[in-house]
């Protein structure tokens, strides 16, 4: 038996379409559409692409894109400055620093610099403390993506066990909360987990997102899991999640592919952020369910 592969793009390429739906009417009450400003600081090639991939997705929906591009060298209160500005815009309803920064720059000072009610990153304090209390508020991107792709593929998570491995402020951490909303038993895993092998082998859920290639192998995992691999690592032979693919397909029920699983579901729900922060800005009814 082989495991299903669960089609990320094909998943994230209908949310955006129902975002789109959802703009026109938007544009029609408020005048304007939605605005996402997004701030590059430096050339990393990386950064530079996602970039482009974000305005590209957020224009396709009939949202405004502002890209503010900050040479490598710009000092932090230049960058605190901008933010400032874009805080204040009406027209920007979402506001993201690509990460990582230059040495220079203090990333909390820039994240906690943000209005939350911009933060369409999810990043900012308050907004993760939203998330921990269970009040509205933006959770990150990919780890909304996961939860989205879970449900699609299970339906009800409750009493389900769950494995988050990593304990990012990015990924891992939000990843719990949400897996803890949804009424998991969810267990968090890392570096220094012991018998990592035995703790993923209950897990009806395995969410691993911590940067090392390959990391969970089939073996591991209990038979019919659902495996969301969030890992993203540029390997000799290419790129490499932190699931052994080919030994989770033989044992899982259903598995992400790396590329083409969470990636695109990540851009897909900056774009739900920011429409939602729109609807909320310019007092107009939101519905999330519809998203």
């Amino acid at each position: 038996m082989s495991a299903q592969i669960i089609d990320g793009k094909a998943f994230a390429a209908r949310l955006r379409a129902r975002i789109g739906e959802q703009v026109v009417p938007f544009r029609a009450a408020a005048g304007r559409a939605p605005g996402l400003a997004v701030v590059l600081v430096g050339e990393d090639p990386a950064s530079a692409v996602y970039v482009r991939s974000k305005g590209k997705a957020t224009r396709a929906a009939g949202m405004e894109s502002f890209e503010h591009r900050l040479p490598a060298d710009v000092g932090q209160d230049a960058l605190l400055a901008l933010i400032d500005t874009l805080n204040a815009d009406p027209a920007v309803d979402g506001i993201l620093v690509q990460l990582p920064l230059p040495a220079q720059i203090d990333e909390r000072a820039v994240t906690t610099r943000i209005d939350p009610d911009k933060d369409v990153d999810g990043f900012h304090p308050v907004n993760a403390g939203r998330l921990a209390t269970g009040i509205d508020g933006f959770v990150p991107c990919t780890p909304y993506g996961c939860l989205m792709l879970l449900k699609d593929v299970l339906g009800d998570l409750s009493g389900l066990d769950a494995v988050v491995i990593g304990r990012s402020n990015i990924v891992g951490k939000p990843m719990a909360q949400l897996l803890i909303g949804e009424s998991c038993t969810v267990t968090v895993a890392h570096s220094r987990t012991r018998d990592l092998a035995s703790v993923v082998a209950r897990a009806d859920i395995v969410v691993a997102a911590v940067g090392r290639p390959e990391l969970v192998r089939g073996e591991w995992l209990k038979p019919g899991a659902c495996v969301i691999d969030v890992g993203i690592n540029r390997t000799e032979t290419g790129l490499v999640g932190d699931v052994d693919f080919a030994g989770a397909m033989s044992v899982a029920g259903a598995v992400t592919p790396v590329p083409g699983g969470v990636g695109p579901m990540t851009i897909a729900c900056l774009l739900r952020n920011t429409l939602l922060s729109a609807q909320r800005r310019e007092g107009l009814p939101v519905d999330e369910r519809a998203l």
